[in-house]
């Protein structure tokens, strides 16, 4: 979604008006965001790896069938929209495959779109806690839709340590018990996978 929130705006607003290639536009630039959002509400909750593909699915259906229902104008309000719905298609899907916790699950909030952004309480792009300074450059950027797509062109190894490092904001001991190595090794992966991401994104930005 290169263009920053002008190129939003503008896809926003030929999508009110009716422009389908528009709508198309807007929803194809958030498919990454969505897919790792919708990873991390799974693994959060259900504490063991799901395929994420079906909730990924689900809530870009929704979102594009209640599409007049967002009331916001900014990239922020965008995402936390679609963070909503993620949130709310993973607690059906929670209920589903985890039958005895259903009770402990609380109800689904309704699908409304405005500008508050207060009721979701998960974002994916937040630093995580005594953040290294590079991860604290790269999670400071506001392009976080072009973010998640960048991510995504990553290689297996580069993307899942960025996923599991900044996007669950896990500590480099489980990281490296996670992707079988040693936390040095892990540690260096990471560097080079933040130094191909920062690269990436500032290639794409160039005119």
């Amino acid at each position: 979604m290169s263009g920053g929130s002008t190129t939003f705006q503008d896809r926003l607003a030929r999508a009110r008006r009716g422009e389908a290639s528009a709508r198309d536009e807007l929803f194809a630039s958030c498919r990454s965001f969505v897919g790792l959002c919708a990873r991390a509400q799974l693994e959060q909750k259900l504490r063991r790896k799901v395929d994420a593909s079906d909730l990924v699915q689900q809530s870009l259906l929704d979102a594009h069938r209640g599409f007049e229902r967002f009331r916001g104008s900014t990239p922020d309000e965008w995402m936390a929209w679609l963070r909503r719905i993620v949130s709310n298609n993973a607690l059906d899907l929670i209920r589903h495959h985890v039958q005895a916790d259903a009770r402990a699950v609380s109800r689904e909030r309704p699908l409304e779109g405005g500008p508050e952004t207060s009721t979701v309480a998960f974002n994916p792009f937040e630093p995580a806690a005594r953040q290294e300074t590079p991860s604290q450059v790269l999670m400071g950027m506001e392009r976080h839709l072009e973010l998640a797509a960048a991510i995504e062109q990553l290689s297996e190894d580069h993307r899942e340590v960025v996923y599991l490092r900044n996007v669950l904001g896990l500590p480099f001991d489980e990281v490296a018990t996670r992707m079988e190595r040693s936390r040095g090794a892990v540690q260096m992966l990471w560097m080079r996978a933040l130094e191909t991401l920062r690269s990436n994104l500032a290639r794409e930005s160039r005119p």
